[in-house]
């Protein structure tokens, strides 16, 4: 009978253009809190290779030490790669070891996934809590794994995808993140362009995901749509939790988006009387739209640490933003920026160029629209054609997609050419929108002198990790 687990978090690359960081492997915690709970007798180990610095050999070494019923790895596009090779890996050591892997990728390439991949054996569609339970539970009591919802798999030379697992309706009921199966490495945890090197970095959710249609996400669909979110209560009491048993001092609430509207007062008044927020410094996403309709409650998180806030500005583009279907007006980044600043709030934009009907002119607008907007960090990224979404089905459809390579589909190398701009050409365009924003000596020696601690280490971080150098090399 399978009477262990381990979720591996293989090695993989830094991306480079957010600098030196280590976050912790969230997604395998909630999943390891769920099974903990659900399977008490099952003995569960996380492998974090980042933390505890493991190659590929250490891995193999690590299984055959713990000797696991079940092996399972998650992770996005462009970690689909060293995800295959757990489980190759896996098998050289016991055949006999069920293999396992989840997330958004496998959940939207599942098909193709078991045909390249002939060393997976199970992939967890969607959300994968009580799919992966009803597995292990299966496996153990030699059940028929087809009756599993959720599942994907390889049976008598075909492959079998059973229903949708259905969605998980209270998150509350959800356990806490299982870190105290990584404590060991809980110091190690650091975004030290955000917060510093020696600031403990951790991340929870509030919600999964998002009533928006956006054409290049993956998110919306991979929730089928649906969004739901935590209690304030419950997101207060695992914020403090993390702090309080962790030292977590800057959190990250990953959700899609933040959504002030239904959550951000209920959220205050629950953190507002908790003294820990005077040590902790937390930071989320959120659309330009939603923080321009809402400045009373933008400066009421402020008070409780809310001080970086990460907005898809995405286009300075009418059209292009109607492509994206953000259903969001180019004046909302300019009110947006506005208020973030009017309280004191670190401003980061995203913005993608490669759409396709992007020009060098069209380019050349966004790169001018970013520096007006003037927030104090402009991540700029070429469009990618992420499995699931919508611009990769139509891309897809007509021959558009040029580098097939997942490992590359990490937004900072270009995938896919315009209508007049090849591959290429899209990937010298981004350099030149990095280079307008970083390489420019005034706008550098405000920020390294800048009254704002963040601004003056995003600064220092974009000079002396070479990101400039870096993108050059991909042209």
């Amino acid at each position: 009978m399978i009477s262990k687990i381990l979720f591996v978090e293989p090695p993989k690359d830094y991306w480079f253009v957010m600098g030196e960081y280590l976050p912790p492997p969230t997604g395998l915690l909630v999943l390891a809190a769920y099974i903990e709970r659900e399977i008490p007798d099952l003995e569960i180990e996380v492998l974090d290779c980042q933390a505890q610095r493991k190659d590929w050999n250490d891995i193999k070494r690590y299984i055959e030490s713990f000797s696991p019923g079940i092996v399972a790895a998650s992770g996005f596009t462009c970690n689909a790669y060293v995800c295959a090779r757990v489980a190759e890996i896996a098998k050289e050591v016991d055949k006999d070891i069920v293999t396992v892997v989840g997330g958004q990728h496998f959940s939207f390439t599942a098909e193709q996934s078991l045909k390249d991949f002939p060393e997976i054996d199970y992939i967890v569609r969607g959300e994968g809590e009580v799919a992966i339970v009803a597995l292990i539970k299966s496996l153990r009591n030699r059940k028929n794994i087809g009756r599993v919802k959720g599942l994907s798999f390889k049976h008598n030379r075909g492959i079998v995808h059973t229903q949708p697992q259905p969605l998980i309706k209270n998150l509350d009921t959800l356990p806490y993140p299982a870190y105290h199966l990584v404590e060991k490495n809980i110091k190690k945890y650091h975004f030290t362009m955000m917060a510093g090197k020696n600031t403990s970095y951790l991340i929870l959710e509030g919600s999964r995901g998002c009533t928006h249609r956006c054409s290049f996400c993956t998110q919306w669909k991979h929730w089928n749509g649906v969004w739901r979110t935590k209690s304030a209560k419950r997101i207060a009491d695992e914020m403090e939790y993390l702090h309080e048993r962790f030292g977590g001092e800057f959190l990250w609430l990953t959700d899609d988006n933040f959504d002030y509207k239904k959550r951000a007062k209920g959220l205050w008044r629950e953190l507002r009387p908790r003294k820990f927020t005077d040590d902790i410094t937390w930071f989320f996403q959120a659309r330009t739209d939603d923080i321009a309709k809402n400045p009373d409650l933008v400066a009421k998180l402020r008070d409780t640490g809310n001080n970086w806030i990460l907005m898809g500005v995405e286009s300075h583009s009418h059209k292009i933003l109607k492509d994206f279907k953000k259903n969001v007006e180019v004046n909302d980044a300019f009110k947006a920026v506005k208020i973030l600043k009017d309280n004191d709030i670190f401003t980061q934009s995203m913005l993608v160029i490669g759409s396709r009907k992007d020009t060098t002119k069209s380019i050349e607008q966004l790169r001018q629209f970013s520096l007006d907007l003037d927030t104090e960090l402009a991540i700029y990224t070429a469009l990618t054609p992420y499995p699931g979404t919508e611009i990769y089905e139509e891309a897809l459809r007509n021959g558009w997609i040029a580098d097939t390579n997942y490992a590359h589909y990490d937004m900072i190398h270009a995938i896919m050419p315009t209508e007049t701009l090849s591959r290429i050409e899209v990937q010298q365009e981004l350099y030149r929108c990095y280079r307008a924003f970083y390489g420019s000596v005034s706008r550098n020696i405000a920020g390294l002198f800048s009254k704002n601690e963040l601004k003056r280490r995003v600064y220092r971080h974009m000079a002396g990790k070479s990101v400039l150098r870096n993108l050059r090399r991909l042209i």
